[in-house]
């Protein structure tokens, strides 16, 4: 089969002929339709993050696809079924795992980093990552909901615990932020910042419905305050992974705050002055991914049209211009919110 292979930071991505995979017993082969293409993928390119596996590997963990073979001790799936897939599996080495707990795993492995991922004709997965894709959502959306919707939807819904009426702030409004703004919306939030550098991202966050929104150059905290009455966020989502973020958000908190760090990066995390954290009960929580649950809970809002991605694929483009949709995700070209890579373009 095809794949799109990483070699290292620095060096093109290469399409090469790759064995296909065979199921072991409780995997499936899934053949992909769709992939999107990630910020934490453009990490991994540039070597601003470290990769846990060794190059060569095909990245790629946003998939969905049909089954295309079942391995002997699969329950329930067949081959023909349309799925999208939780992009991880456990240790199966540590003592949750042992207990069953395997969403508790304290090592958990990421498709297209610790293993060979989805921009390729075909994947290997055990069996319990699937999810089944509603009848009536494409392949592209029930690709983005593998991180691009769930991450967000965990990081406010779960780690942040957004209640109905709460204030939210959003740095970051690219793939995970327009996602974050309509899940913050969906939840109830009675008003909703975006900050961006990109005029487009801050249109895009106007039309979704957020409230405000603004160049991280303005003077965002100020603004914040002006427009919910000097009282400020309850709730912030860092969607990008910078110590200057952390710290425009933290001083845009009201007492008692809470600021999820989503994005990633190997900056030094500075808040500013910890008598503030102690004084305001300010809360800074770290966020990766999402549960399973978190898929299943996304397609179905998605399926019952309470949750509209259809304006987030940005571009599709076949396994052989993987180089092109990196670098247009990279420069920001026309402000893409997700590019996706498809073996059938």
């Amino acid at each position: 089969m095809k794949a799109v292979r990483f070699h290292g930071p620095g060096t093109p991505l290469s399409l090469e002929e790759v064995p296909d995979p065979s199921p072991g017993p409780q995997e499936v082969v899934v053949r992909i339709e769709a992939c999107g293409v990630c910020a934490s993928d453009l990490h991994f390119i540039h070597g601003e993050l470290p990769l846990p596996a060794p190059a060569p590997l095909t990245l790629g963990h946003e998939p969905s696809g049909v089954i295309a073979a079942v391995g002997s001790e699969v329950p329930f799936w067949r081959e023909g079924t349309r799925v999208a897939m939780f992009a991880g599996r456990p240790c199966l080495r540590c003592r949750f795992c042992a207990a069953g707990l395997i969403e508790e795993c304290v090592d958990p492995q990421v498709m297209g980093a610790h293993f060979d991922g989805a921009w390729a004709e075909y994947v290997a997965v055990p069996w319990f990552t699937l999810a089944e894709l509603p009848d009536g959502l494409p392949f592209e959306h029930g690709a983005i909901a593998c991180d691009a919707v769930s991450t967000p939807y965990a990081a406010l819904i779960d780690r942040g615990a957004l209640r109905p009426g709460e204030r939210v702030g959003l740095w970051g409004i690219g793939g995970l932020g327009t996602h974050a703004v309509q899940v913050a919306r969906l939840a109830g939030a009675s008003f909703v910042a975006a900050v961006d550098p990109l005029e487009g991202a801050r249109a895009r966050a106007l039309a979704l419905g957020a409230d405000l929104a603004l160049d991280p150059a303005d003077d965002v905290p100020n603004a914040i305050r002006d427009a919910t009455s000097g009282r400020g966020l309850d709730l912030a989502a860092d969607l990008v992974g910078k110590t200057s973020v952390l710290r425009q958000a933290m001083v845009s908190m009201a007492r008692g705050g809470r600021v999820v760090v989503v994005g990633q990066s190997l900056e030094a995390a500075d808040p500013g002055p910890i008598v503030a954290l102690s004084f305001l009960g300010i809360g800074i929580l770290g966020h990766l991914g999402y549960r399973k649950q978190h898929l299943e809970e996304v397609l179905e809002l998605m399926a019952a049209g309470r949750l509209d991605v259809s304006g987030s694929i940005s571009g599709i483009y076949p396994l052989q211009a993987a180089n092109e949709a990196v670098r247009r995700l990279d420069s920001k070209e026309d402000a893409p919110v997700r590019l996706i890579l498809s073996p059938r373009a």
